[in-house]
């Protein structure tokens, strides 16, 4: 592995060692395994277990070892997985399941397991992101299909069923209240154990209905800290790095990290319940003051793009949308204290929460900080505790298509309201956005829709990220997906 001329400073260098001493198994595998296990340095440890009904469902999703009905494309649109077609009457889709596939326990892909996980997932408190506004039934139906029926007529079932969260595991992942993927999938990697929010393993799966990994295994580490994953894959301690901060991919081998124009906004939400920004005129005072040039510049070093909206480069047909928004008049600030709160697990957070704080002082506001992991940070930040919260959200994460997530982060009744909005011009044009078949008419209503949004000042978006993935130079076949959906593939290994 080639090493860059430029290194850490010193105290970094060995703190970076320090939090890495122990994390990382042996990869070299024998016998039938023979080969390297891939070694993964993760950001964010497991929040809820990994259970599928939560954000951990993607964790799942990029070491491939838990799937849904369908997939996505490059362009979003929905393809076979574990579902090999379907067709629509009304309200009603079935879906044809493929044959020959097993649980990782060995027990056979049936009508009643898909009915089992996505009942379980349409009745979780709360919904997983992709059902918010959505009643959803399942059943049964001829030999090797199922039916899902929503309460209105639904174009997008298809590619709601392709979110992580709505994952098709055995019979043995819902033995208790929560939901345990151990040994319960149906991808090529096995997940073996779990060891809290330290690290878990991965077993090639030979039994695979799609082939057989190259790759023996996973080993999997979660690290937290930015300039340690830097560090991991600097050292040869880890084979692939997800998110390496901005502020250390300058440190390693240009040919070893890829930058990918991310659907993900850097976003400061602002409290419309309660507070200072209850008033539309310091929302507008708020979201003047905020210069976000330089927060790309200064805090991304360019490599981040200024937002014109909530849908960012990675959606391109938005930009040829939009038309001006009507916002309201900024008032004066006159000394209100606000409180921003924000996370450190995206390292660049709390250097722009930071840069937030200077710019809305100089507009007449006092700025208090709070930030934490965000583990420990969200309920708080759902639950309206703060004036406003700086969020990097990914606007096409669940189902390729933002109407999903600007219903989730806007409806009266969303389930991510961090502006805590209740508007009824907004819930129209969500419901509006929502209902119309994909298409042109589709991407016009939902850039709609965001417009309702950004006339309420509920959101500032100031920036939309590239993420910045670490593979080692022996890296083979690593994912490098927008979406964040996949990591390591079938086809990934070390060589």
């Amino acid at each position: 592995m080639r090493v860059p001329a430029r290194l850490l400073p010193l105290p970094a260098a060995l703190a970076a060692s320090a939090l890495l001493t122990g994390c990382f198994a042996s990869t070299e595998a024998t016998g039938a395994d023979a080969g390297e296990r891939i070694r993964v340095a993760m950001m964010q440890p497991p929040r809820s277990g990994l259970s599928p009904l939560s954000d951990d469902a993607f964790k799942l999703s990029r070491w491939s070892t838990a799937e849904t009905l369908v997939k996505l494309d490059a362009d979003g649109d929905a393809e076979p997985a574990l579902a090999t077609g379907w067709k629509q009457s009304g309200r009603s889709w079935t879906f044809t399941l493929r044959e020959g596939v097993t649980f990782h326990d060995g027990t056979e892909l049936t009508a009643e397991a898909v009915v089992r996980s996505l009942t379980r997932a349409a009745g979780a408190s709360p919904k997983p992101r992709i059902l918010d506004g959505v009643e959803l039934t399942v059943k049964a139906g001829q030999a090797g299909t199922v039916v899902v029926t929503t309460a209105e007529e639904d174009p997008l079932v298809p590619q709601r069923l392709s979110s992580p969260q709505l994952s098709i595991l055995a019979a043995k992942a819902y033995r208790g209240k929560t939901v345990n993927p151990v040994g319960a999938g149906t991808g090529p990697f096995e997940l073996t154990e779990v060891n809290g929010t330290s690290s878990a393993a991965l077993d090639r799966y030979d039994d695979y209905w799609g082939g057989t990994a190259k790759a023996p295994g996973i080993d999997v580490t979660f690290v937290p800290d930015g300039t340690a994953r830097a560090a991991a894959l600097r050292s040869g301690e880890a084979d692939i790095v997800e998110a390496v901060p901005v502020s250390q991919a300058a440190l390693l081998d240009e040919e070893l990290i890829t930058e990918v124009p991310m659907p993900r906004t850097n976003t400061l939400y602002l409290n419309t319940e309660k507070g200072a920004f209850k008033d539309p005129a310091l929302r507008a005072a708020a979201r003047e003051a905020i210069d976000a040039e330089s927060i790309v510049k200064g805090v991304y070093e360019g490599r981040a793009d200024v937002a014109e909206g909530l849908l960012g480069p990675a959606l391109p047909w938005a930009a040829g949308l939009r038309e001006p928004v009507r916002r309201a008049e900024a008032g004066d600030p006159d000394g209100r204290t606000v409180t921003i709160g924000t996370f450190t697990d995206r390292a660049e957070l709390p250097e722009v929460a930071a840069a937030l704080q200077q710019q809305l002082k100089k507009a007449g506001f006092r700025v208090k900080l709070e930030v934490r992991e965000y583990a420990n940070i969200e309920s708080d930040a759902l639950a309206g505790a703060f004036d406003a919260f700086i969020l990097s959200r990914a606007t096409v994460l669940d189902s390729g298509d933002p109407a999903a997530y600007l219903y989730s982060d806007f409806a009266s009744d969303g389930s991510f309201n961090i502006s805590q909005l209740a508007d009824p011009a907004v819930d129209k044009a969500l419901h509006k956005a929502g209902a119309t078949p994909t298409g042109d008419a589709r991407r016009q209503a939902v850039v709609e829709a965001e417009a309702a949004v950004l006339a309420t000042d509920a959101a500032v978006p100031m920036l939309h990220e590239r993420v910045i993935q670490g593979d080692a130079a022996d890296v083979v076949g690593a994912a490098h997906d927008p979406r964040e959906r996949e990591l390591v593939t079938l086809d990934t290994h070390v060589k």
